[in-house]
């Protein structure tokens, strides 16, 4: 009994499904990447302070983090 190569079986859609995903992911991702590798966009910048702020959602989340 011989099986045609182009059946299709459990393996191979999963397969498939797998891979259309990765490459639906690095669609997603590639114009970010060329967004932030522009110069230019760091330029635009307000100048604030980098680092920790305490911010509303900050002091929310320790207030129910507390044991």
């Amino acid at each position: 009994m011989t099986q045609s190569p182009s059946k299709l079986t459990r393996r191979r859609v999963f397969a498939g499904a797998g891979a259309l995903g990765a490459v639906a992911a690095a669609a997603v991702v590639a114009p970010a990447v060329r967004e932030a590798s522009t110069p230019a966009a760091k330029e635009s910048l307000p100048d604030k302070p980098e680092g920790y702020r305490v911010t509303a959602h900050v002091t929310n989340y320790y207030r129910t983090a507390k044991v």
